[in-house]
C-alpha cells in the first residue's frame, strides 16, 4: 500500500501529539520512551517503520492513557526536630500556641533562655503541675527501710531525689499540736506517713510544709496516698489520690491543730483529740476507685498507731523553699 505526502503527514503530526502529552509526566521528559516515539512510526525518507517491540525503554500506546501518573519513589524524609533540638540549635523554641504565634509576628520568635533565664516548665518546676499518679521515684542512697517504703511516692516532687529525714515522730515527741509545729514549721515541703490501729498505711504530701500562721496553703502538687491494699495497681507501691478543685486549701496550716490536709480530707488534730484522725474525701482531694470517701475505708474516724512527718536534707546555708506566709498563693 502507498501512502500519499498528506497521509504521512497527518500520520507525523498525530505522533508528534503524542510526544507531546508525554513530556507533561516529569519521570518522562529526559527518558528514552519520549525520544523513540518517532523512531516507532515513520524515519526521515518518509518510510513507515516496523514498531520495536515494547521493552523498559520503549514508549508503547498503552502508556499514553497513564502519562499523569509518576512512578511510586521512595522517599526517605527526616523527622522534623523536636522543641528541645531546635532551641539547641537555635536558641529558640517553636512549641507556641496560635496566640504566641500571633504575638511572634510583631516581637519575634520566642527565645529559649530569654535574658539568660531559663524557662519555666514541668523539669524545673514539678510542683507547678499536679501529682503523678503511674510514675514512681526510684531509690535513693541513704533511705532506711520506712524511707524506702515512702520514696517511690516522690516521683516529680521538690523531695524526689533529696534525702530525708525524720522530723516529727509522735510516739517520741507526743500527740501535741505545739511540739508537731515546732518540729515541722519552716522546714519545707514533708510527707505525713501514719498507720492505723487496723494497720492501714495512709498519709499524704504537703509540697508547702508549715509555718503555723494559721492560713491555707494551696498546691495542685498536694496528694493523698495509700501504701499497698486493694487499690494499689498491679506492681504499684500505693494508690495516690489527687487535689481536686484546684490548688486551693491543699493544708491548713493551724498553730493548735496537727496535718490537716484540707478542712476534711485527712485531719489529725493532735491534742485533747489525742490519737484520733478523720477522712472525708471528694470535696477537696479525689475519692478512692470504687467511690469511697474516706482513707479508712468503711471507716471515717480510726485512731493511729503512729504518725510521722519527713522533710528533704538541706545544707547548711541552702535555699529551703515555702518558709514564709503566702497571703496572695494562687498555686
Amino acid at each position: 500500500m502507498k501512502y500519499t505526502t498528506k497521509t504521512l503527514a497527518a500520520a507525523s503530526a498525530a505522533l508528534l501529539s503524542c510526544e507531546s502529552a508525554v513530556a507533561f509526566s516529569s519521570n518522562n521528559l529526559s527518558s528514552p520512551r519520549s525520544r523513540s516515539i518517532i523512531g516507532n512510526g515513520i524515519n526521515n525518507s518518509g518510510n513507515i517503520q516496523q514498531p520495536q517491540q515494547p521493552t523498559s525503554t520503549t514508549l508503547y500506546l498503552g502508556e499514553f492513557f497513564n502519562f499523569g501518573k509518576k512512578e511510586e519513589q521512595e522517599t526517605t524524609t527526616p523527622p522534623p526536630p523536636t522543641p528541645e533540638e531546635e532551641a539547641a540549635q537555635t536558641g529558640y523554641v517553636d512549641d507556641e500556641d496560635p496566640i504566641e504565634k500571633i504575638f511572634g509576628i510583631f516581637f519575634g520568635k520566642k527565645e529559649a533562655e530569654p535574658m539568660g533565664m531559663k524557662r519555666f516548665g514541668a523539669e524545673r518546676f514539678p510542683e507547678q503541675y499536679p501529682a503523678v499518679l503511674d510514675e514512681w521515684a526510684d531509690p535513693v542512697e541513704g533511705d532506711d527501710k520506712e524511707m524506702a517504703l515512702l520514696r517511690p511516692l516522690l516521683k516529680n516532687t521538690n523531695l524526689e531525689t533529696r534525702n530525708l529525714r525524720l522530723t516529727y515522730d509522735a510516739n517520741r515527741d507526743g500527740f501535741d499540736p505545739v511540739t508537731f509545729h515546732s518540729k515541722v514549721d519552716k522546714q519545707g515541703g514533708a510527707i505525713v506517713f501514719c498507720t492505723t490501729r487496723a494497720g492501714i498505711q495512709c498519709g499524704g504530701y504537703n509540697p508547702k510544709g508549715w509555718v503555723g500562721y494559721g492560713e491555707a496553703r494551696g498546691s495542685i502538687a498536694a496528694f493523698l496516698y495509700i501504701l499497698g491494699g486493694k487499690y494499689a495497681a498491679a506492681g504499684a507501691p500505693a494508690i495516690k489520690l489527687r487535689k481536686v478543685g484546684g490548688p486551693g486549701l491543699a493544708q491548713m496550716d493551724l498553730p493548735e491543730s496537727g496535718p490537716s490536709f484540707s478542712p476534711d480530707a485527712l485531719v489529725i488534730p493532735l491534742g485533747k483529740d489525742g490519737r484520733v484522725a478523720r477522712s472525708k474525701l471528694g470535696s477537696y482531694y479525689e475519692r478512692l476507685p470504687d467511690g469511697t470517701n474516706s482513707l479508712f475505708g468503711k471507716d471515717s474516724n480510726v485512731q493511729l498507731r503512729d504518725l510521722k512527718v519527713y522533710h528533704g536534707v538541706y545544707a547548711e546555708g541552702e535555699y529551703i523553699p515555702f518558709t514564709d506566709a503566702e497571703p496572695f498563693a494562687l498555686y
